[in-house]
């Protein structure tokens, strides 16, 4: 398993070597259009099946819709995931997917490779600047104006405090870029994750929720699986599912069960378990917080809108850290269970705080 792991590392390196400066050619200088063109057809390249990956692309997708409203928006991915994360965007129109396994379905993968050129885009867009198979995706394409994921400005990581972002770079370098073509770039913040719920899906999210725990209580949802090096030990989860229970007494907690069935606290606490993406996301859409280590699935939570508690202690924190809804990052080498459950206890308060507020704003101007 090593070997492979190492394979793959020399195999990335050597294809970021191949294509990093692919398409930078392209933008040595300012497009003098005369006229704004009209983007109707778009490509966004994401060749990548990860939960997180995926998720994390939906901020792009949001300032392309708002860019070009009612434009047509094909998706270029790896793997089955994708339509069921994109399900409720409306401008979402072909999703291309690469088989996860190329080597196993060779004839397939070249296939979809192909597909690319037979239609024609107004703009190609390569989400990650980093990804060799996102710029050569765009430079294979059939496309009229194709950016490939750098910013046209230099040393913008100097202008945005949350540059760093992976949601986050990708929409302040299109922004770049919408300038060199002729487009105003929205100054907005930039948009949060979004799994794009619908009603039904989070009324039979709290159905699901019921059925496990007191529905007069609110819901603290934990997850605590995680792949890896990023995966906390039993022993952590033991003391800090502890620290919590104490902490809130008068909470129902809940865990999140990977879809390797597995739990960190030995199934002490009431847990939910389903293969269904769309439903873990509805379920922790009716919960209180999310609390739980870097992993596809604390994106999941972050894009259904529960606030987000994210655990770090391997992963780059400001490259992955959840963001919206008053979330939070919390990094475990240098903040003991005790300091992370006090934190927690902090932002909830804060939170309930907040919308006693709304409420009462909301009563006195009705």
């Amino acid at each position: 398993m090593k070997i492979l792991k190492n394979i793959n590392i020399i195999r990335r390196k050597l294809m970021h070597s191949i294509t990093k400066n692919i398409g930078h050619s392209k933008l040595n200088k300012k497009s003098n259009l005369a006229i704004k063109p009209e983007i109707k057809r778009v490509l966004i390249s994401r060749p990548n099946g990860r939960l997180g990956n995926l998720i994390l692309i939906t901020p792009l997708l949001e300032e392309v819709i708002t860019t070009f409203p009612g434009c047509r928006i094909d998706l270029f991915v790896k793997g089955s995931l994708a339509p069921i994360l994109f399900k409720n965007y409306d401008n979402v129109d072909k999703i291309i997917e690469l088989p996860k396994r190329p080597f196993k379905s060779l004839l397939q993968y070249i296939k979809v490779w192909i597909s690319l050129r037979k239609q024609e885009y107004d703009i190609a867009i390569n989400v990650d600047k980093n990804s060799s198979s996102g710029r050569l995706s765009v430079k294979f394409s059939n496309s009229k104006f194709k950016f490939f994921g750098d910013s046209t400005i230099e040393n913008i990581q100097s202008k945005y405090d949350d540059y760093d972002h992976i949601a986050k770079y990708p929409v302040y370098n299109f922004r770049s870029y919408l300038n060199y073509i002729g487009f105003t770039p929205n100054n907005k913040p930039i948009a949060a994750l979004n799994l794009k719920l619908s009603d039904l899906e989070i009324i039979e999210g709290k159905k699901a929720l019921d059925k496990l725990v007191n529905k007069d209580k609110k819901t603290l949802c934990i997850y605590t699986y995680a792949t890896g090096d990023k995966c906390y030990s039993k022993s952590w989860w033991g003391k800090f599912y502890k620290k919590l229970k104490s902490q809130y007494p008068n909470h129902n907690i809940i865990e999140i069960l990977p879809i390797e069935n597995i739990s960190q606290i030995d199934f002490k606490a009431p847990h939910f378990y389903s293969k269904d993406i769309r439903e873990i996301g509805a379920v922790i859409a009716n919960t209180e917080v999310f609390i739980g280590a870097d992993c596809g699935i604390m994106h999941l939570a972050s894009s259904v809108q529960t606030p987000t508690i994210g655990l770090f202690s391997i992963s780059e924190q400001k490259k992955y850290e959840p963001y919206h809804n008053h979330s939070i990052a919390i990094n475990t080498n240098k903040t003991s269970i005790l300091q992370s459950i006090k934190i927690i206890a902090s932002m909830i308060a804060h939170n309930i705080s907040l919308r006693v507020t709304a409420t009462s704003t909301i009563i006195a101007l009705s």
